[in-house]
């Protein structure tokens, strides 16, 4: 197996069958991937929609009990079962383009040394502020078209855009490239991921679990950059709370490797996390 998919969920059926559908209409081969759904205590219908797709591709499913927010312990529980050599992470809600997997594989065989791939992600925003232009500009029904109609009309750029563009597309040389490895759409080898220990277990809310990750992967050597190539569309929807979970989540890194880069995590909000890496070299900071 080439590729596992890892899609942590909770509740959020409707948006889930948008990502599902997006992985049966892939280019890869279907025998080269897998899609494993770790479902964080539903209590609607995910299981059901789950269900429709298996005879459709190589799909699993897997439930753990609802004890709060645990979508890093659900991505564990996804990456422990996973066959795949490159595991590529992504969210309920976020559409793939069908080029998708094939591009972040090609990504991993061309390289010889250990990569994290971030993929590019149309439509995202922190608190769903842009949802009526999206939802305006997107056909549900086409989104191989929806998302390179945006791309050449420069609509709804991923949100993270203006640091890609400061920093470059390879942005392995800055200080931080760690705080952009977003999880909705991204990538790395599994027997790295694994030797990592994967997420930290102790986040239990949303926020900071996979910026947390590409920290340790960053230190065990993974070059981190962006292929604009892996192309998805985010659809809109509430994120209720989330933004006090992720400012605690920060704090909680911040103690945990208590460095003078991470230390800069304590202050978020306070401090812009796009420009965190000019922080850090206004300061000199070295680690």
């Amino acid at each position: 197996m080439k590729l596992s998919v890892v899609i942590p969920t909770y509740n959020r059926s409707d948006i889930l069958q948008l990502t599902l559908e997006s992985l049966v209409h892939q280019d890869l081969d279907h025998d080269d991937y897998e899609v494993l759904v770790v479902d964080d205590g539903s209590s609607d219908d995910t299981a059901d929609v789950v269900k429709k797709y298996m005879d459709q591709m190589n799909l699993r499913y897997f439930f753990q009990e609802d004890e709060g927010y645990r979508a890093a312990g659900a991505r564990n529980l996804g990456i422990s079962h996973a066959q795949g050599e490159v595991t590529v992470f992504m969210d309920a809600g976020v559409m793939a383009h069908s080029s998708l997997l094939r591009v972040h594989l090609a990504s991993h065989e061309a390289s010889t040394e250990p990569i994290a791939v971030c993929g590019y992600v149309f439509g995202y925003s922190l608190n769903n502020e842009n949802a009526d232009e999206v939802l305006a500009d997107l056909d549900v029904n086409n989104v191989d078209a929806t998302i390179e109609q945006w791309r050449e009309k420069g609509l709804h750029p991923d949100i993270r855009e203006d640091f890609f563009i400061r920093e470059g597309d390879d942005f392995s040389a800055a200080p931080a490239p760690w705080l952009m490895y977003w999880t909705f759409n991204a990538s790395v080898r599994t027997e790295q991921l694994r030797r990592v220990g994967m997420f930290d277990d102790a986040f239990r809310a949303w926020g900071g679990e996979d910026v947390d990750l590409g920290y340790r992967l960053h230190r065990d050597g993974a070059r981190m950059f962006l292929d604009r190539d892996a192309m998805s569309l985010h659809w809109p929807h509430e994120r209720d709370g989330e933004g006090a979970d992720a400012v605690a989540n920060y704090r909680y890194m911040a103690r945990k490797y208590d460095t003078p880069i991470t230390r800069l995590l304590d202050i978020v909000p306070t401090i812009n996390f796009f420009v965190i890496n000019d922080v850090i070299r206004g300061r000199k900071l070295t680690h």
